[in-house]
């Protein structure tokens, strides 16, 4: 593991939690039927916490000396509530273990500070599966 291939890595998971913040600011704008209101303020509070992790990975990559990337990640098209909610679960996990992935990176550079970063984050990814999960449970198909 080198830097570059670490500010690589980096970009793209900068490039995930900007395609992640499109998904929540569209789904709750789509979201629809008698759960809309829950569903929506669901989707809007999740983005915060993603544009923390933005804002942090752009400036790690910048502080290692590389260029933010700029372009997200693709936004799954979802029709419905459930295909939203599934959409969003297969992105959280995604973003788990990418940052899992990129902690043991970080370690093998000695970045300690990174890497406990990154586990937060791993944390603050998992705990939106497991909400999303639990949503799912009793959602009808």
């Amino acid at each position: 593991m080198d830097k570059q291939t670490l500010i690589a890595h980096l970009n793209e998971d900068l490039a995930g939690e900007l395609g992640a913040i499109i998904q929540y600011i569209t789904y709750a704008a789509k979201a629809t039927g008698p759960y809309r209101p829950q569903l929506a303020q669901f989707f809007l509070a999740e983005v915060a916490d993603e544009q923390l992790h933005a804002q942090f990975l752009a400036n790690k990559i910048v502080a290692l000396g590389g260029e933010p990337a700029t372009q997200p990640r693709p936004v799954p098209a979802a029709r419905t509530n459930r295909a939203m909610l599934e959409a969003v679960l297969a992105a959280e996990r995604q973003a788990t273990a990418d940052y899992t992935q990129r902690a043991k990176e970080a370690e093998e550079l000695g970045d300690k500070g990174l890497v406990v970063q990154l586990e937060d984050m791993v944390r603050d990814e998992s705990g939106h599966s497991e909400e999303t999960e639990r949503m799912l449970r009793d959602w009808p198909l």
